[in-house]
């Protein structure tokens, strides 16, 4: 099948986990991606791995003037994008009484304003010829988990911020949707390196219960998210917008 051919894509923190398996995913439906991240050796690497259709530049999406950079080298490239994947995000493991004010605020700038940055920039690009932005919540914006205030709260920003942003394209006329992704836990370096940072036999007895709460009894295979963001961004989901997708093995449920 050829269910994104030739569409342009640029993917954040695609380096690694959910943002190189979607990246992976545009491409196997016949997409261009421009994959970017912060680490420059992992997304360089991947990108030659992935062929000729792939690029890769490094992205700080809490720069803004970066986005324009991003969108100019895209556009020069391939042409226009057509379809945004914000991805990028970070999360660290601290109660609400234990969280510094700089991991809150660092967490907040990267999840939640790098999706503000991208999508605004991503809008000013499609505007009038039609996209998709595909934001990457995740279920911590629907249910609370002690550990995760900061992330919890970038979260639930993307989603509402989301829905608002669909709303204004889709009543400007624009032909932009706008929806989330909204994840549970997947088998990433971002869960595993989330859990290092507490100790052995705490990590070993919050991935039991995680996976005690998980119906299907497993993590999720980054691909299986990667499947979700791929019906986004094709004109297979063209009359959806302002939506969640939730991909967790029916832990919400």
């Amino acid at each position: 099948m050829a269910r994104v051919q030739d569409k342009v894509c640029v993917v954040t923190g695609a380096a690694r986990g959910l943002g190189l398996a979607a990246a992976e995913a545009l491409l196997a439906e016949g997409a261009k991606v421009m994959l970017t991240d912060v680490d420059r050796a992992a997304g360089e690497a991947e990108a030659r791995r992935l062929g000729a259709r792939a690029a890769f530049m490094p992205q700080d999406v809490t720069r803004e003037d970066g986005w324009n950079e991003v969108f100019d080298a895209v556009t020069a490239r391939w042409g226009a994008p057509d379809v945004l994947v914000n991805n990028a995000g970070i999360a660290d493991i601290a109660d609400v009484e234990r969280v510094p004010l700089k991991t809150w605020q660092r967490t907040l700038d990267i999840n939640l304003s790098g999706v503000f940055l991208g999508t605004q920039a991503a809008i000013a690009r499609m505007k009038g010829r039609g996209g998709s932005i595909v934001n990457i919540a995740s279920i911590e914006g629907l249910v609370g988990e002690a550990l995760i205030p900061a992330y919890n709260a970038s979260k639930g920003g993307v989603r509402i911020f989301s829905r608002s942003a669909a709303i204004h394209c889709a009543r400007s006329g624009y032909g932009i949707r706008i929806n989330n992704v909204c994840p549970g836990f997947a088998e990433t370096q971002m869960v595993s390196g989330a859990l290092a940072t507490m100790s052995p036999e705490a990590a070993q007895s919050f991935a039991a219960a995680t996976l005690g709460r998980i119906p299907l009894g497993r993590f999720a295979r980054p691909a299986e998210i990667a499947a979700a963001v791929l019906f986004l961004a094709s004109d297979e989901s063209s009359y959806v917008t302002g939506s969640d997708l939730v991909v967790d093995g029916g832990m919400t449920a």
